[in-house]
């Protein structure tokens, strides 16, 4: 891979070289973590779109903040870390996560969920504050928004009117797949019938009529985005006082850097919807983006042991709690989007009605823990232990 030291490098590079940089950073990705180990499958997800986004914006003047720190291989790839990143999670190498300590280009050290947007706000205040003219962009990503602080943010962030962008990588997926209202509105926004039906029948129409019928369908796309306001139903975003676009195929880096740039250009609050795919680049990473969130060092062209059984202590206690479960109703079982993480899809398949996988909420499973509790029931909640921090609070206030 060509070595990058600073990202203002790919500035004066063509679409198709972007594109071809991409393709690199992906094989740079996949190299290293067969070697190392470390997150794959998000990573690979977001590498067009982080190579959009330092192409568009001017790191580190301009703060970029990513939730689920796992996302940013590319964004440590583009920042001169290449040799570092030959190390990755290892002693005299790059961390895993976004670290201040590593690079002036990370603004905030951070690695779990849903916490990005809060930082992003703080961030654009503090510039508003200090008269300075910066642009501040929060990368969501990974299921993030099943979390409640990012609605406590965007509800501040809306009702302030804020400059800011808020970047949505929408893969469908958490570490385990997304769960939620939420997630099913967002599926609902990718899929809409009347929009996409409108599309395809303005493409094939206008295709017929010679000579002008291409360009008049060139000057309709720059009011595309107008018309789909009245197709798709985004006003829920709209609602919180942000201003919607998308969603926008996070492949296409051509486009991810036009909207980019109209977004820079607004005045208010601003939610990007990207789409992208959990694994790109990487066919079994792409058909098992679960299995491939993190991995241990494995063979390329044999790829991880996906289809290992779990011998962990957490499969164990799935196992053994699902026994329990056959002779005591009582028994349920919780989780925060980490199912196969904590070894309790045995139980959610045997038990799926007693099996709860609440998103990325920690605070809220062990309070509804507690809730079930009170009626006389034997809820077990599993959670890694670096992301239980967030529920002790409710641990020892709502449970006690």
């Amino acid at each position: 891979m060509k070595r990058i030291v600073e990202p203002a490098e790919i500035k004066n590079m063509s679409v198709k070289e972007l594109e071809a940089l991409a393709a690199e950073i992906r094989e740079e990705i996949i190299d290293v973590t067969s070697k190392q180990g470390g997150h794959l499958a998000s990573g690979l997800g977001a590498t067009d779109l982080i190579v959009a986004l330092h192409y568009a914006f001017d790191a580190p003047e301009d703060r970029i903040v990513y939730d689920v720190g796992h996302q940013t291989y590319a964004h440590k790839l583009l920042t001169g870390r290449l040799d570092a990143f030959q190390k990755l999670r290892h002693r005299g190498g790059t961390s895993g996560f976004p670290n201040m300590n590593e690079s002036e280009y990370d603004c905030v050290t951070a690695g779990h969920a849903s916490a990005a947007i809060s930082t992003a706000l703080g961030l654009a205040r503090a510039r508003d504050i200090m008269h300075a003219d910066y642009h501040v962009v929060s990368v969501v990503g990974d299921g993030a928004l099943s979390g409640g602080m990012c609605y406590e943010a965007l509800n501040d962030a809306g009702h302030t009117g804020t400059k800011m962008i808020v970047i949505l990588n929408d893969n469908e997926m958490s570490i385990s797949r997304n769960v939620g209202a939420m997630s099913g509105y967002l599926t609902h926004l990718r899929q809409s019938r009347g929009y996409n039906a409108l599309k395809r029948g303005m493409r094939k129409g206008l295709a017929r009529i010679p000579v002008i019928g291409p360009i008049l369908y060139k000057f309709l796309l720059t009011i595309r985005d107008s018309i789909k306001r009245l197709f798709v139903d985004d006003k829920f975003f709209d609602a919180l006082g942000f201003v919607y676009m998308g969603p926008i195929d996070g492949h296409n880096i051509k486009k991810m850097i036009r909207v980019f740039r109209r977004a820079k250009e607004s005045d208010q609050p601003v939610l990007l919807h990207v789409v992208t795919q959990k694994g790109r680049g990487y066919t079994p990473a792409e058909d098992h983006p679960d299995k491939y969130h993190g991995v241990a060092p494995f063979r390329i062209d044999v790829g991880a042991e996906t289809d290992a059984p779990n011998t962990g202590c957490g499969a164990i206690a799935s196992r053994v709690l699902s026994e329990m479960a056959d002779d005591d109703i009582r028994i349920t079982a919780i989780t925060a989007a980490m199912s196969d993480g904590t070894g309790l899809e045995l139980f959610a398949k045997q038990h799926p009605d007693r099996f709860f996988d609440v998103g990325i909420a920690e605070e809220h499973a062990v309070t509804m823990a507690a809730g079930l509790a009170s009626e006389g029931m034997k809820p077990y909640v599993g959670i890694s232990s670096t992301f239980l921090e967030r529920a002790y609070d409710q641990i020892l206030i709502d449970v006690c």
